[in-house]
């Protein structure tokens, strides 16, 4: 079912910096292989998992080197990430789908909010995430109860985008990652950072971030292209530079 060890998310992690800095790559898709999306943490050879009394702050440490920062590497990657999940996405499994840009799910598609069932707090960001996009009474029911949620009621609280038949997935996906690949990639770039900073911000600082952003992008090649194609009344060829 997926559950993803500390080695690949450091892979994970690593590969979404590399997106980042690589003007060559236009958009990125994370989904998984065989019956589950991700099942959560698989932390057998986490560091800091060595037998041995724990010290007061080895957990915060460990919490904050290892699923949060995986989660933050998703936020803020500079290229726009979709997910595709392929079934079940549990606990840091969810977590990971819903720190996406845009999420797909297939019909087979579970969330769960696992940790309470184990007597655990959330982590990788959760009681972070979740809040926002379904607003808080609904985050804590999901999160105290930790029951499955269907693709199709996941689709219909605002937590994924589309939901599709599970053999259309994968097509359905490349699909919009070939999209996301022909546009202005550093306008939408700055466009992910205005709407993920957006919900911690007052007024006057969104509109100073946006101000900034109109700065920033209006001197890239694709901005100067989107306007002279307009002029020219022909459809813009964005090289997402």
């Amino acid at each position: 079912m997926n559950a993803i060890t500390w080695e690949q998310r450091e892979r994970i992690t690593a590969l979404l910096a590399d997106a980042s800095a690589d003007p060559e790559v236009r958009a990125v898709v994370i989904t998984a292989v065989g019956r589950g999306f991700c099942a959560g943490a698989d932390l057998r050879g986490a560091p800091g998992d060595a037998a041995g009394e724990r010290a007061v702050g080895d957990v915060a440490r460990l919490i904050r080197n290892g699923a949060q920062r995986f989660v933050a590497a998703v936020l803020d990657c500079e290229k726009p990430v979709i997910a595709a999940v392929n079934g079940p996405a549990a606990g840091l499994g969810a977590h990971l789908a819903l720190a996406c840009d845009l999420v797909l799910a297939s019909a087979d598609a579970r969330f769960i909010e696992v940790f309470v069932r184990r007597g655990l707090v959330p982590d990788g960001g959760g009681a972070y995430l979740l809040p926002r996009l379904v607003g808080p009474q609904r985050a804590k029911e999901l999160m105290f109860f930790g029951d499955a949620l269907s693709a199709a009621d996941a689709e219909r609280i605002g937590l994924v985008n589309r939901v599709v038949p599970a053999e259309e997935l994968t097509v359905v996906a490349r699909e919009w990652a070939e999209r996301l690949a022909r546009g202005p990639t550093r306008a939408i770039a700055l466009t992910k950072q205005l709407v993920n900073a957006s919900l911690d911000s007052d007024r006057a600082t969104a509109f100073a971030a946006e101000a900034t952003a109109q700065e920033l992008n209006m001197g890239t090649r694709d901005a100067q292209e989107g306007v002279a194609s307009f002029v020219a009344r022909r459809t813009p060829e964005y090289e997402g530079r």
